[in-house]
């Protein structure tokens, strides 16, 4: 196979040098690229609130709640 002039020493083709054009890659790359999905902030919010209401809850609870034994242990055990 025969070479064309000019062609036999590679460094002199530049790096640069592509039948693709850079505007097209970077829009072809964009458009390939997965999405960034945004995070959404009300499930974790509305987890928080979840949380906050019922330690307020079982806190009212505890210190609403008459007690479980009405008399003392100490008197009740044997001796």
């Amino acid at each position: 196979m025969a070479h064309g002039a000019g062609w036999d020493d590679p460094s002199q083709m530049a790096m640069t040098d592509s039948a693709l054009k850079p505007e097209e890659t970077a829009r072809i790359r964009a458009l390939l690229a997965p999405r960034r999905r945004k995070e959404r902030m009300w499930p974790v919010l509305a987890a928080a609130l979840l949380a906050a209401l019922s330690a307020l809850a079982f806190a009212t609870a505890m210190i609403l709640a008459p007690p479980v034994v009405s008399h003392h242990v100490v008197q009740s055990a044997p001796m």
